[in-house]
């Protein structure tokens, strides 16, 4: 019976934070892939076609604010996590904490590395280089094929967008410890961040709405994938006690 038990509570949480976002993703993916969407979003929410600007781009909120201090404000959680990590193995109170924080700088590591090597792959231009936002280039759905005579790109997937949302880890970290409260606090954070960071970037025309959702899912996966090693496969929503290292 107890067998039973956790494997509807192991197939719940694979449908829960799995499944139900891989299909709602998927549905979005192809339309942004197959309609104008994206342009469609942007001329409608951040583009002033009258003046020609973008009305995010060259403003202290979202030039220096956002986007600068926001990519120094992640770097440096991402350092004092690792930090706390190393100091773990010889600081007794760190000591408890420290599969969760070994995880939680794993996490805050790898999404922006992941999504900057994307970037550099996918050949996908940024909206400001667009003919229409301001550029010359021509818009190409996205996985379409470009033409050759266009100039190397790299703005797929958000890069920007995907350090906050790497907080996500915050939820996993509140499900491997047991604790409910701190696990939604944590999706919070990272959906209130890593939505704030989007705006920033689609206001600028680094970015278009797909860019930044990609960059979510690609982070969503990377931390459940993660978490499943990190927490020795531990897929239930069930209370834990406190994790020993």
């Amino acid at each position: 019976m107890t067998g039973q038990r956790h494997t509807s509570q192991k197939d719940r949480f694979l449908r829960d934070h799995l499944l139900i976002p891989g299909a709602l993703f998927a549905v979005f993916a192809v339309l942004a892939a197959t309609t104008t969407l994206d342009p469609a979003l942007a001329h409608r929410w951040f583009f002033d076609a009258q003046r020609g600007l973008w009305w995010g781009k060259d403003t202290f909120w979202d030039d220096e604010l956002l986007h600068r201090d926001g990519r120094y404000l992640m770097r440096l959680v991402g350092v004092a996590a690792l930090a706390a990590f190393a100091a773990s193995w010889w600081v007794a109170r760190l000591r408890p904490w420290r599969r969760a924080l070994g995880y939680f700088a794993a996490c805050m590591a790898l999404v922006p590395l992941v999504v900057g090597g994307l970037k550099e792959l996918t050949n996908v231009d940024c909206p400001w280089d667009l003919a229409g936002f301001g550029g010359d280039r021509p818009f190409v759905h996205l996985f379409a094929d470009r033409p050759d005579g266009l100039p190397r790109a790299a703005c797929f997937p958000g890069a920007h967008s995907s350090s906050a949302f790497a907080l996500f880890a915050l939820y996993f970290v509140g499900l491997g410890l047991g604790r409910r409260r701190l696990a939604l606090a944590g999706l919070g954070v990272a959906l209130g961040l890593g939505l704030l960071f989007s705006f920033g970037q689609q206001a600028r025309g680094a970015h278009f709405l797909s860019h930044d959702l990609w960059s979510a899912f690609i982070a969503w996966t990377i931390c459940l994938a993660l978490y499943r090693w990190a927490f020795k496969g531990r897929l239930t929503d069930a209370p834990a006690g406190t994790l020993n290292p």
